[in-house]
């Protein structure tokens, strides 16, 4: 993985919900939240709406659905949750968190501060993510920073795509091509599932883990940057293997992942609660 950096845990292993009631919206909420929704038109990627952990990056993210009162969704890897890697099989949902992150603009200038209220999920079993709820709403950070929320892809990117990772803990973006997906991503005790494989020219490092993924075309963002094979060795820590389906490894010395997140979009219910019995969810439950 792309090693979590921060003071006391650099000794660590790796690189680094319910309905809200249905109400007639007045003409100018109504105009407020197609605005929202629909957004400007994509413009080059720059660094608006990513973030900075104290260990790794990060971005805020809405689902094609979200409301501007829904509390702000900030995305992240789950081997960069405070309380430590969730092993094999473990699922972390609505576990209490004051964490803060450092909000970016678009030339990557900290100008403000979030502050979650809680990690509604996390997991690095099938995928390598966490979703934190945070105690700002997407209107109360556009009305305050003049930042949206970066928006994510609901279908399943395509290989050859050009993509941009930005991360908000170096203030710094790598630009390639998706080069396919792997059906089992392995590394050490962990398996993923579908990753994505970048072309060699990123070349992502410690502390860009959580960045987003970003389609270059539409803006949206189709992954979160998690990995990379950084010596040649086969399935270790910080050496990830592909597997296909026939069980045959191959391994790609400095080449990176990044873990696909269209599958967690139909999760995120009302209010930015996440509801793993949602149809079409593909997250791993507890």
């Amino acid at each position: 993985m792309n090693k979590p950096l921060v003071g006391a845990f650099l000794a660590a292993l790796l690189l680094g919900a319910g309905a809200a009631p249905v109400v007639a919206a007045e003409p100018a909420q109504q105009a407020q939240e197609a605005a929202f929704k629909t957004g400007p038109e994509a413009k080059a990627v720059t660094f608006a709406g990513t973030v900075a952990l104290s260990n790794c990056s990060g971005s805020v993210v809405r689902s094609p659905d979200s409301a501007p009162t829904d509390p702000a969704l900030v995305l992240s890897n789950g081997h960069c949750l405070e309380s430590g890697f969730p092993g094999p099989g473990e699922v972390v949902v609505d576990q209490p968190s004051s964490r803060t992150f450092t909000l970016l603009n678009a030339s990557g200038d900290g100008v403000g501060t979030l502050k979650a209220s809680k990690i509604a999920y996390g997991t690095m079993t099938d995928t390598d993510l966490s979703l934190y709820e945070t105690t700002s709403t997407y209107q109360q950070i556009e009305d305050s920073y003049g930042i949206q929320a970066l928006e994510l892809e609901t279908a399943h990117p395509t290989a050859g795509t050009a993509i941009t990772v930005a991360s908000g803990y170096w203030k710094r973006t790598y630009s390639c091509d998706i080069d396919g997906f792997v059906h089992q991503l392995k590394e050490g005790r962990w398996t993923w599932k579908d990753s994505v494989r970048y072309t060699p020219e990123c070349q992502t490092i410690g502390g860009t883990s959580g960045s987003p993924v970003i389609d270059d075309a539409t803006g949206k963002v189709v992954a979160v940057n998690n990995t990379g094979n950084e010596s040649g060795q086969e399935c270790t820590d910080n050496n990830p293997c592909e597997v296909d389906e026939n069980g045959e490894v191959t391994v790609r010395e400095g080449i990176n992942y990044a873990q696909q997140t269209y599958n967690m979009v139909p999760c995120i219910g009302a209010g930015s609660k996440i509801d793993l019995d949602r149809e079409g969810c593909g997250l791993p439950k507890p």
